[in-house]
């Protein structure tokens, strides 16, 4: 019985990106099978809160003998609906851009950046990066996401993402942008997030 087919407290629906992502790593360290008690030790959390979890997704294990890795991903990742392996890119390799291409740790999350895109293709960077204007010639197979970071010309290169397939924008852009009805846009502005910060910290002081 799957999650959708039965009640699962938002406690447990937290922890599956969790344990996904743990799985994910293991696999990639080359374990094959792996016990509550030990993926508890992995995750923080307490085995039987762990087997608790398990079992709002059917029968997944055997005593002493474990979990399959493999067939735990597969389950985590049809119960969340999410393309784990999602190919991003990154648009505009400047200092941000670079932070986030050194940092690019999503590959056990939401998938990884597989390459960026900058006026300057010559810019020394952990993935390859290709001229702006080479978009379409360079788009990975199956990009549906992208990371903005610059702020000249936004409109003009959203359009062309948006016209080469891009469905998901992730905005540090500061210029302001419209996309086409089924493009969905998440705007980074640090600068609102530190002053909501203040002010929610003003209000418990007070």
């Amino acid at each position: 019985m799957m999650a959708n087919e039965k009640k699962v407290p938002k406690a447990t629906l937290q922890r599956y990106p969790v344990y996904l992502k743990a799985l994910r790593k293991l696999k990639a360290n080359g374990v094959d099978r792996i016990m509550s008690k030990e993926l508890g030790k992995y995750v923080s959390i307490e085995p039987t809160t762990i087997r608790r979890d398990f079992s709002f997704l059917g029968t997944l294990g055997k005593q002493g003998y474990g979990y399959k890795v493999d067939d735990l991903i597969r389950i985590f990742s049809d119960e969340l609906g999410v393309n784990f392996d999602e190919k991003i890119i990154l648009v505009g390799v400047g200092n941000l851009g670079k932070a986030l291409l050194n940092y690019n740790k999503w590959n056990h999350v939401v998938g990884e950046i597989v390459c960026a895109f900058d006026i300057d293709p010559t810019i020394d960077a952990p993935v390859p990066v290709y001229h702006i204007k080479t978009l379409k010639d360079h788009l990975p197979e199956g990009c549906r996401i992208a990371i903005l970071c610059f702020s000249s010309n936004v409109q003009e290169t959203v359009d062309m993402l948006v016209d080469n397939g891009i469905k998901g924008i992730v905005s540090f852009a500061m210029e302001h942008f419209t996309v086409p009805a089924g493009v969905s846009v998440r705007q980074i502005d640090v600068v609102a997030s530190i002053q909501e910060l203040v002010f929610e910290t003003n209000s418990l002081e007070n």
